[in-house]
């Protein structure tokens, strides 16, 4: 290996395996100004580390120099590249980071057994095998540790260290400074506890894959729609690209084999996308492509941020939480708004209830006092529908009862004129079921807004097979006006973010059947091992049970297959009452005051 810099490190660290675990260490280590050896057996995987580490160099101050047998500066520190193991006797630790099978992490840690000096601690990634079995058949019981990681390091994920019972105490310390030098975060996740998140997680995932491959969605609305819509670090398709789909593939195929469940069966679109050496954000291709410094480079979208948006005047229909939280948002950007409500008095409440959801936002420091103002002054309420007759776009946000909307739907299609776009918010019933109320289905839309809808920036932009494109579009540039994020789909079950979550809350409360599950253990590794910002049992609580408890039956007569059927302890719950935030008590005690963040 050829030395470019005599500049003093404080600990050479060895990495073996330069996939997506491996690269990332190599990167966090040399950030946190130790000297870093990358070995990997496969040249290609060094040329293209070694060009992304110099790629980072040259885009962070000027140039870097550096190749497969060479050695790199990565700010400001010596990475080293090769394929000779023998060149890590000079390390002070070193991570093994190769695929997760146990004959080759037993070869490889052997391999380290002979190389290192004694007392050298070794740092297992993976899961699949016990560290203990590692370490003995390595040969290192005393100075072998498991740094488990949930997501490639670096990330939104938490990491989890496992020794043996034999583990050196300074060997532990060594490698739990290293992760705290690396700017990881360790968690207490329970084995048993961290294999049941994973397999929620990566059923999720799976689902994410099967439903892309299906062409109900693109690959971007589809990302988008769950971080934006339940606040995930990473959408589904990209964080397969983050993690690498051999690696993914090869973790369903696991799942699949212990459990049997068909849904762990990797999606063949996945399968074919590894046999094609797609491999995700490593090999710069998979649901996304991505650049020399691995940066995701996104195509245009047909989003309706540079569309007109020739609407004068709104109407919304309703008087809940939801439709108070559009007519905020309406009237806030700018359009001339009604609220109407099934009675006066309801409408008035309404707009009251909409000034202090401004003013609080003015005591927060969100908006000014004068765009409160202007706000409630382009907002009216009142309980004659006669109101919306002069409105371009009539939003219904009424109870999600089908025979209610038709029979709004047709009284709309009578009083509005020809030209007026009409769309419901409905986030489970058919959109065409509401067209079918009216003579104009061209001109009716679903735009399903996500509660609280003045701060959550998702909406489903749904059209039906009678949809006008121009309609369409008119959708999209009026959520890019309101400042949200709207994604297209299809009129069907659940459209993407239920389709995707409920088989995922359902699974998390199957699995309060095994005896080593508990409510708050799982939430807490999927919020500290994956990044999420709710566990599943919270997420439910916040949504209400019985409202998820509809949903999936909902999803489950649509699809007719065993991921969507309810649970019988969610039931349970139900008709006991607890139905979570809303009564104070579901999965787990919850203040009843919390706000709902999802829709």
């Amino acid at each position: 290996m050829r030395e470019l810099t005599t500049e003093q490190t404080r600990r050479t660290i060895g990495i073996v395996g330069l996939g997506t675990v491996g690269e990332a260490l190599l990167g966090l280590a040399a950030a946190a100004g130790h000297r870093v050896i990358g070995v990997d057996r496969d040249p290609a995987v060094l040329e293209r580390v070694a060009r992304r580490a110099a790629a980072a160099r040259a885009a962070a101050d000027g140039t870097a120099d550096g190749g497969p047998a060479g050695t790199v500066l990565v700010t400001g520190r010596a990475v080293s590249f090769g394929t000779d193991p023998a060149e890590l006797a000079a390390a002070d630790l070193v991570v093994e980071a190769v695929p997760d099978h146990r004959k080759t992490k037993i070869e490889v840690l052997r391999m380290l057994d002979r190389v290192c000096a004694p007392g050298t601690p070794l740092v297992t990634t993976g899961s699949a095998t016990a560290v203990s079995y590692l370490a003995i058949a390595a040969g290192r019981p005393g100075h072998t540790v498991e740094l488990r990681c949930f997501l490639p390091p670096g990330g939104a994920g938490g990491v989890t260290l496992t020794g043996t019972a034999t583990t050196a105490p300074e060997c532990l310390a060594a490698v739990r400074t290293l992760v705290q030098e690396l700017g990881l975060t360790e968690a207490a996740i329970g084995a048993r506890t961290g294999d049941a998140a994973t397999a929620l997680v990566y059923g999720y995932l799976n689902r994410a894959v099967d439903l892309y491959e299906q062409g109900y969605a693109r690959a971007g609305d589809i990302d988008a729609a769950m971080r934006l819509g339940c606040g995930l670090p990473y959408g589904p398709l990209e964080l397969l690209d983050r993690i690498g789909l051999d690696t993914a593939h090869e973790v369903l195929t696991g799942l699949h084999q212990s459990v049997g469940a068909a849904s762990f069966a990797p999606a063949p679109l996945l399968t074919r996308m590894v046999e094609a050496g797609l491999l995700g954000r490593k090999t710069e291709s998979g649901f996304h492509t991505y650049d020399g410094l691995g940066a995701r480079i996104d195509r245009a979208a047909a989003d309706g941020a540079g569309a007109p948006c020739e609407l004068r005047r709104v109407g919304v229909l309703g008087s809940g939480a939801m439709a108070r939280g559009i007519a905020e948002v309406v009237a806030g950007a700018g359009y001339s708004t009604v609220l109407v409500a099934r009675s006066r008095e309801k409408a008035e409440a309404a707009l009251a209830a909409v000034g202090d959801s401004l003013q609080r936002g003015v005591r927060r420091g969100r908006i000014a006092a004068e765009a409160k103002t202007a706000t409630l002054g382009r907002l009216t309420g009142t309980e004659d529908l006669a109101a919306l007759a002069g409105c371009d776009l009539v939003v219904e946000a009424v109870a999600e009862d089908l025979a209610v909307k038709q029979e709004l739907f047709a009284r709309l299609d009578g009083i509005c004129r020809p030209d007026a776009v009409l769309a419901t918010t409905t986030s489970s019933l058919s959109v065409a079921d509401c067209a079918r109320a009216t003579t104009r289905p061209g001109r009716v839309l679903g735009l399903h807004f996500f509660n609280p809808a003045p701060v959550m920036r998702l909406v489903e932009v749904v059209r039906t097979e009678r949809t006008d494109e121009a309609v369409l579009a008119l959708g999209r540039a009026f959520c890019a006006r309101l400042g949200k994020t709207g994604v297209d789909c299809p009129d069907r079950a659940g459209f993407i973010v239920n389709y995707l979550l409920f088989p995922y809350l359902g699974s998390a409360v199957r699995m309060l059947d095994r005896p080593d599950i508990g409510v708050e253990e799982l939430d807490d590794a999927v919020t500290r091992g994956f990044g999420h910002p709710m566990g599943p049992f919270a997420l439910l609580d916040a949504v209400g049970l019985d409202v998820s408890l509809a949903i999936l039956r909902q999803l489950h007569e649509a699809f007719q297959t065993p991921e969507f059927a309810p649970a019988p302890l969610l039931e349970q719950l139900v008709r006991l009452g607890h139905l979570g935030r809303k009564t104070g008590l579901g999965f787990r005690a919850v203040p009843r005051h919390s706000a709902v963040l999802a829709g």
